[in-house]
């Protein structure tokens, strides 16, 4: 072994053969880098891009980008889907109007804001609801709540300049009108996508459509399909036609754009958006191409204004919301939420009638120059005996100017008119007068001004006084009543009861709650405070012969598509027919030639009764024929204090009476409502002997028997001379004029209407009750009368002549004023 260093050197690279070292892959050139020993042979590195190649991505970035951007978006709708909530409704979108019909269906008017009326989609017809989606969306039923190639196509079409559009379905638009809004933004929009998803999966198509026709806006400030069918064509959505469908869907496209009436050049584009429906509807298979030939174009009617609560409306409607929630149909707070259809039982003409007699026969006859003028007021209701229904009322002038209902209110005594209530009890309860003879038409009472009102017990220390404190003596129920002598009326509550009375009177209709409806003798002359309706009430009863419906202003109630019940009113008789009867055979005497005669134009058979109020702050007139009953009053109130005020002046006249201009009016709604139905007779039943005498007794001291069976009294009355007995009366003549003039006769006997101008006396009683300006000579006879054709008492033969005619206003004595 040799000790000399062995030849050991590092390999040079360059030296190296083809072939590398002993576990060498690759030459020692090949990595690339000298000096590097151990170095692998890398892969071909690609060459960088350079020039224009650098401007387009590779398709490893084309599809990362993809990818990214459908995760982005699969994330984001994922995230909206649960972040996006169906919201409650928008502030306008359950809105609606509650909408009042007449009888007929003619809309009365609607309470409130919106104009819009919900209803079923059962409620449209077919044709209608294929026309909305022949001109909306005619793939509704079979595509999804969101239709993204229309939505993109759309998108397309705004950009490049081909109009701005929509792409929503009918269920993305009920989105944006029931439960977002209207504005043009990408929240909006976006949160509309989502929620119609959400909503398509929780409602059904059907749901969906009947919301989106509910909602939408068709112009004329309807919205909804039933207030368009209304506004355009006045009729309800069930009776359209297939053209008036048609049309109605194009305005949805563009209301204003559309409407060919409001704007007479939007014709041509109207017709051809509403043959573009029309086409649609064949192309789809749901109209016949030629039922599509021989379809004219509906034009709409003209544009109505609004049926606000102007004029009669809102009183109406105040009655009939009243009489709603007073019995208990619905609760306030219901009915303030809109969307009832109330079809109430007011008659359009009947109603039309009314306001034109009140116009004409008031209302026209007042004066600028009279101060009385300004309080007058107006109340009147009508009603059908046999049904209840109120088929007229009149309010006052405006119920935007004078907000209190005339008809309703109940602060205005009712006078005169509540006496016929007071025979009604007599007659339904066999009543007898303090002497015991029965209580008939023909019964005498004693007609004493300030009589003292007698009771079982003696003076009951009442002593009303009749009108102007005239005197009339002894005189039939029958002229009593055609002269509203109070003394007797309020004998005669005394003899039958008060309590009973008022018994009678609520029987009849009027409210036991009434104001002032006390059970004293005072009852007979009318302090009560009932209404003009309720008045009305209770006549109808009379007129119906004694059968009593509460009254109803209602006849159908709905919303929503589904009925509401109302209450049960079937007629219960609540007074005998032979009372109800009896008093209307007492009031025929009333119209024929009492204080009610100008009642008379009506022109066909009627009966009635005249009332006046205290101090002549209200004037009415309470009649009725077999087949209505109306009631007029004329009230007087101050309209800047409130305060009830006395007609004297008002309309031109002294006194303002029953017997006046609401008779009249009475007269001239009546023969108009009444115009196109024949004249009816009454059929009556009177209790037994109302035509027989019932001669006076001795009231005044009540120990006087029955009448003897001569018919004479058994004791002289203390107001009547021993020698004279009291001749029956005479049929009435007719009335006196409104001035007193005129030359004529008065009738003779016991003081019923006399013609016109003053004449001769009655003998033994009151003489005519409309003189002239000059009295004519008293009646010639035994012992001493009264007043006899406005001259002096007769006496012993020879009559003195008068000064002046006396006319009586509610039975008593005036100056040359007729009957009230």
């Amino acid at each position: 072994m040799s000790d000399a260093p062995q030849n050991w050197a590092p390999r040079d690279p360059s030296a190296s053969g083809s072939s590398g070292g002993p576990g060498s892959s690759e030459g020692p050139g090949s990595s690339g880098s000298p000096g590097k020993p151990g170095q692998k042979k890398g892969r071909t590195k690609r060459p960088r891009r350079t020039g224009w190649r650098r401007l387009f991505p590779t398709w490893r970035m084309l599809v990362g980008g993809f990818l990214g951007l459908a995760l982005l978006l699969v994330g984001g709708f994922f995230a909206g889907y649960q972040l996006v909530e169906i919201p409650a409704a928008n502030a306008g979108a359950d809105a609606e109007s509650n909408v009042y019909f007449y009888q007929d269906g003619t809309v009365l008017a609607r309470d409130g804001e919106v104009n819009r009326e919900k209803i079923k989609l059962s409620q449209v017809p077919d044709t209608v609801q294929q026309a909305v989606l022949a001109a909306e969306d005619r793939d509704f039923y079979h595509q999804p709540a969101v239709d993204v190639r229309a939505m993109f196509r759309a998108g397309w079409n705004t950009v490049t300049g081909k109009g701005k559009q929509g792409g929503s379905t009918i269920t993305q638009q009920y989105v944006k009108n029931y439960y977002l809004g209207q504005e043009r933004t990408v929240v909006r929009k976006a949160k509309e996508f989502f929620i119609a998803i959400k909503l398509n999966r929780e409602q059904s198509k059907d749901q969906i459509f009947e919301g989106y026709l509910n909602t939408s806006y068709f112009g004329r400030n309807a919205y909804g399909i039933q207030a368009a069918a209304q506004a355009y064509y006045g009729k309800n959505v069930e009776d359209l036609t297939t053209a008036e469908g048609a049309y109605l869907a194009s305005l949805l496209n563009a209301p204003s754009a559309y409407d060919v009436v409001a704007r007479p050049g939007n014709k041509p584009a109207a017709l051809s958006r509403w043959n573009y429906v029309l086409d649609g509807m064949v192309k789809e298979g749901w109209l016949d191409s030629g039922e599509r030939s021989t379809t004219e174009f509906p034009v709409p009617g003209e544009a109505k204004p609004s049926t606000g609560l102007s004029g009669q409306r809102g009183y109406l409607v105040q009655a009939v919301e009243e009489y709603l929630t007073g019995n208990g149909i619905i609760d306030e707070e219901t009915l303030a939420t809109g969307g009832h259809r109330i079809t109430t039982t007011l008659d359009k003409k009947k109603q039309d009638a009314l306001v034109e007699a009140v116009e004409k026969n008031v209302m026209a006859k007042r004066s600028k120059d009279r101060e009385a003028d300004r309080n007058v007021r107006v109340g009147g209701a009508s009603i059908v005996p046999e049904s209840g229904e109120v088929v007229a009322m009149y309010g006052g002038i405006d119920y935007t100017q004078q907000y209190v209902n005339n008809a309703t209110r109940r602060d205005y005594q009712v006078g005169s008119t509540f006496k016929p209530f007071v025979f009604t009890s007599a007659v339904a309860n066999g009543s007898a007068t303090q002497d015991g003879r029965r209580i008939t038409p023909e019964t005498y009472y004693d007609g004493t001004n300030k009589r003292t009102v007698q009771g079982a017990q003696g003076s009951t220390g009442y002593d009303p006084a009749n009108e102007d404190d005239v005197d009339y003596g002894q005189i039939t129920v029958r002229t009593a009543t055609d002269k509203s002598v109070n003394s007797v009326y309020a004998q005669m509550a005394q003899d039958v009861g008060p309590e009973k009375v008022r018994e009678t009177a609520v029987a009849l209709g009027i409210p036991a709650k009434t104001p002032d409806l006390t059970a004293s003798p005072s009852i007979a002359l009318g302090p009560a405070t009932a209404s003009v309706l309720d008045l009305t009430e209770a006549y109808a009863t009379l007129a119906d012969h004694g059968r009593h419906r509460p009254y109803t202003l209602v006849d159908k109630v709905s919303k929503d598509g589904t009925e509401i019940e109302l209450p049960d009113r079937k007629a219960e008789q609540t007074v005998t027919r032979e009372a109800a009867d009896t008093t209307t055979a007492l009031l025929r005497s009333v119209v024929e030639g009492g204080t009610g005669s100008a009642a008379q134009a009506a022109g066909r058979p009627a009966v009635g009764k005249t009332g006046t109020a205290e101090e002549d702050k209200a004037a009415w007139f309470a009649g009725y024929t077999p087949d209505l009953a109306t009631v007029v009053a004329v009230m007087g109130q101050d309209p800047d204090s409130g305060a009830q005020t006395p007609l004297y002046g008002a309309l031109g006249l002294p006194r303002v009476n029953g017997g006046g201009v609401p008779a009249e009016t009475w007269a001239a709604y009546t023969e108009a409502a009444l115009r196109s139905s024949p004249a009816q007779e009454f059929d009556l039943e009177t209790a037994p002997g109302s035509d027989e005498p019932q001669a006076p007794g001795d009231e005044e001291n009540g120990t006087t028997g029955p009448a003897t069976p001569d018919g004479s009294p058994s004791g002289a009355s203390p107001s009547t001379p021993a020698d004279t007995t009291p001749a029956p009366p005479t049929a009435p003549a007719p009335p006196g004029n409104d001035n007193g003039t005129g030359a004529g006769a008065g009738t003779t006997g016991n003081g019923t209407e006399g013609t016109t101008g003053g004449g001769t006396g009655g003998t033994d009683g009151t003489g005519g009750t409309n003189e002239g300006a000059t009295g004519g000579d008293g009646g010639a006879g035994n012992g001493t009368g009264t007043e006899g054709g406005g001259g002096a008492p007769g006496e012993n033969g020879d009559g003195g002549t008068g000064a002046f005619g006396g006319g009586f206003i509610e039975g008593v004595q005036s100056v040359g004023h007729p009957s009230g």
